[in-house]
């Protein structure tokens, strides 16, 4: 595993992705949606079928995961669930476009710890997925959350 090469930030990763998983003030719903939203604009390919263990658990069903490209006009999810999805994507794509309008909308419905908690976990999600897509890991993750 890569990871080998570089034991000491194999260890910070570990903690990065243990701190959205097993720290997160958000549903999991929530935070799962925004996850799948940054493994599709990666094109990760081992991101797109992870489930966490802490997921699987939750009992998250498969069918949440179907229509996240969609989620703008899908009417399975709810308002929250489409603005975080909404919100992983313009980070990912035009964080730029997250300006004062965009946080009053997310402030209507979410709290301040709860936009930074989905914020951290959004920069865990698009960094690291990155990361794997770049080194060419993408087959599974290794880390069990």
């Amino acid at each position: 595993m890569v990871w080998t090469l570089r034991p000491q930030l194999a260890d910070m990763v570990e903690r990065m992705i243990k701190g959205a998983y097993q720290q997160s003030i958000l549903p999991v719903e929530e935070r799962e949606l925004a996850r799948m939203r940054i493994a599709q604009l990666n094109d990760c390919v081992a991101c797109s079928g992870f489930r966490a263990p802490s997921v699987l658990e939750a009992g998250v069903a498969a069918e949440l995961y179907e229509n996240v490209a969609d989620y703008p006009t899908y009417p399975g999810y709810t308002p929250r669930q489409r603005l975080a999805i909404e919100y992983a994507e313009r980070f990912a794509t035009d964080h730029a476009s997250i300006a004062d309008a965009f946080m009053d909308r997310m402030r209507e419905l979410f709290t301040d710890a709860e936009i930074l908690d989905l914020t951290l976990c959004v920069a865990v999600f698009l960094g690291l997925g990155r990361t794997l897509t770049v080194l060419g890991i993408d087959q599974s993750c290794a880390i069990d959350v």
